[in-house]
């Protein structure tokens, strides 16, 4: 019997958005616009900590956020409590975001008048960690409260991150079973480059040592763009 020849012809269908991520860094690199794609699973504690992050940097940089939820402004509204500008971004039942979906939010925004935009993207360890925002860096929130096994189980995740906060630290005396340093190293396992700082975001633990990295990472763009 003959060997059927078969022809490879399926294509990524994350490459299309890939290369208009690529496209999208371009735009903002030319408007000198960094943006940050923050993530976590829901209740992490994204809004929370965007409320310290913003309170210590608001001064410094012109700071403006995105929140993507499937539905609901209640993110937005306390995010503009703060004093900056926010938009509010809804999926339409996705559970992620992808580079045209931010490249309209960055439109509607209108990004060029910032230094520092933050995507709050929708909350998930899973389909946000597939789809290239554009964004210049990767920041996602571990909480106490989930367990130090997370890196193990949604490896992706931890793997695009340029940073991981490990928020909640105030309830380690709860959950004692949370051990710091086997999180540091499963995290290290999947990402030996990513940055990593213990906070919590209601007690302000830890705030400034994350704010200084982010402050350090838009100064190094702005210099070197």
């Amino acid at each position: 019997m003959e060997d059927i020849k078969i022809i490879e012809v399926k294509r990524s269908i994350l490459e299309d958005n890939d290369e208009d991520a690529d496209k999208l860094r371009e735009e903002l690199a030319a408007q000198k616009t960094f943006l940050l794609n923050l993530m976590s699973s829901p209740g992490a504690g994204k809004t929370t900590t965007l409320l310290r992050t913003i309170e210590k940097l608001k001064d410094e940089l012109k700071i403006g956020v995105m929140e993507a939820d499937i539905d609901s402004d209640v993110d937005t509204r306390a995010i503009l409590g703060s004093g900056v500008r926010s938009i509010q971004l809804h999926t339409g039942g996705m559970c992620h975001l992808d580079a045209d979906m931010t490249r309209q939010g960055l439109k509607e925004i209108g990004s060029e008048d910032f230094d520092l935009v933050i995507l709050e993207n929708v909350g998930n360890l899973v389909c946000p960690a597939e789809f290239d925002t554009g964004a210049v860096r990767n920041a996602m929130i571990l909480s106490v409260p989930e367990g130090d096994d997370k890196p193990l189980k949604y490896p992706l995740m931890f793997e695009i991150a340029d940073v991981v906060l490990i928020n909640k630290c105030d309830t380690l005396s709860v959950f004692s079973d949370f051990d710091t340093e086997k999180v540091k190293e499963r995290i290290r396992m999947r990402n030996p480059k990513a940055d990593i700082y213990f906070i919590s975001a209601k007690t302000g633990e830890g705030i400034d040592n994350w704010c200084n990295w982010l402050r350090k990472q838009v100064a190094e763009y702005k210099e070197n763009i």
